[in-house]
């Protein structure tokens, strides 16, 4: 098994859940977050002052699968999340050691 972690632009969001559910995904977590890489943030005027934003508003996607729809899973979101622009985001994919369904209790593979 292994965790998708992948850190996307907000209205990318739909786009990529589509993408997952044609690659047979079946569950997915998203939260909101706030960070910043390369593009460091930028600088807007309200009220004629000006003032720098460094976190931008990200949504971070966790997905956990099989070995086998690990390469597929990966692409559908590099392909959907893409804009060809700066701040586009990142994917990480880790190992599972385990995973446990708390209602009944399935463990591994079958639990996910």
């Amino acid at each position: 098994m292994k965790k998708i972690e992948a850190i996307i632009k907000p209205f990318k969001l739909d786009e990529v859940k589509e993408a997952l559910q044609e690659v047979g995904l079946q569950g997915i977590t998203v939260v909101e977050a706030k960070g910043f890489g390369r593009q460091k943030g930028h600088t807007e005027l309200y009220r004629g002052a000006e003032y720098v934003v460094d976190f931008l508003p990200k949504v971070k996607l966790e997905i956990v699968i099989g070995d086998d729809l690990v390469d597929r899973a990966v692409d559908a979101i590099r392909k959907a999340a893409q804009t060809g622009r700066i701040g586009d985001g990142k994917i990480f994919v880790s190992n599972i050691e385990e995973a446990i369904r708390i209602r009944t209790g399935e463990t591994g593979s079958d639990a996910i």
